[in-house]
């Protein structure tokens, strides 16, 4: 059971790396297009690799819904694009705040298109979430002048897009392995990221051995190691202890941008990431045990 555990919190540990490094390349004169470009289509070109490998090995291919999983795919590629694009404007560990809205985001999504109805409990942990927020965001201290609305918006919008994607993709492809399904969504959303892109692309100076540099390392930690964690840990300890092991992500971002662009953290920023980790811990949590109350109901034997 530790060992799965483990495997799940590196890939949340992966994750949250990403966007301190997306910043560093910034200042080596890339941009978000190429950057997000670079990372997607060489992470799908590793994922084909691995399903051919696997395929030649165990002699089995199979694609299930191919072209749903490539649609798929440009909402990720999409989001990806809007994250690094917010990370160019506001600082690294802000960025990882506001995606980390897709907790409460995705609920309200879900009650506005499926009606599906909000608990008190997921609107009392949405409003410390929020409230968490605000303080580990530090938005309350920022002078007016040194907010940049379009990066926080940028943000918001990117936590949005990937709740949307979440919610319409989770039934897609459940009987196709993870390698083909993960390579399918990467194409997608290297796709959409050139034709979002195309001009800036096709005309850039910066498609060079150093931008491969960043495609492949942001490809390894954000597109191959976590899919492969998630998929070989989280059957091994459901899903609920894997959405509280996923919040990892938000201090390991707020620290990496600490220790990698030297962004301060004051002591308000971390009483607010821990009012949001216990808000998104405490509805996980309830989440978890309702789910588990409803199929123990259904199979009383």
């Amino acid at each position: 059971m530790l060992k799965y555990i483990i495997i799940v919190i590196l890939g949340a540990i992966s994750y949250g790396m990403l966007a301190s490094f997306a910043k560093i390349a910034y200042k080596e004169g890339y941009n978000a297009g190429e950057i997000t470009l670079a990372q997607a289509f060489l992470g799908a070109l590793l994922l084909w690799g691995a399903v051919i490998f696997r395929s030649i090995k165990k002699k089995t291919f199979r694609i299930v819904e191919g072209w749903k999983l490539l649609l798929a795919g440009t909402s990720i590629g999409v989001t990806t694009y809007i994250y690094y694009l917010s990370v160019s404007y506001i600082p690294a560990s802000l960025a990882i705040v506001l995606l980390m809205q897709i907790t409460w985001i995705g609920n309200v999504v879900e009650w506005l298109v499926f009606k599906k109805r909000l608990s008190p409990t997921t609107i009392f942990a949405t409003v410390f979430i929020i409230i968490g927020t605000i303080l580990a965001g530090n938005l309350s201290a920022v002078k007016q002048a040194d907010l940049s609305v379009i990066g926080i918006l940028l943000g918001l919008l990117s936590a949005v897009i990937y709740s949307i994607s979440i919610i319409f993709t989770s039934k897609l492809g459940k009987e196709t392995p993870v390698f083909e399904k993960s390579a399918l969504m990467m194409s997608g959303s290297a796709m959409i990221i050139f034709v979002i892109n195309l001009q800036s692309i096709t005309t850039s100076n910066h498609l060079d051995f150093g931008l491969l540099q960043w495609g492949l390392f942001l490809a390894v930690f954000g597109t191959v190691i976590p899919p492969v964690c998630f998929s070989i840990g989280m059957p091994k300890i459901g899903a609920g202890l894997s959405s509280i092991l996923l919040t990892l992500e938000l201090p390991v971002a707020v620290f990496c941008a600490h220790i990698l662009l030297c962004e301060n953290i004051t002591f308000v920023q971390l009483f607010g990431i821990i009012v949001m980790l216990s808000a998104i811990t405490y509805l996980n949590l309830v989440n978890f045990r309702k789910s588990k109350t409803i199929k123990s109901n259904h199979n009383p034997h």
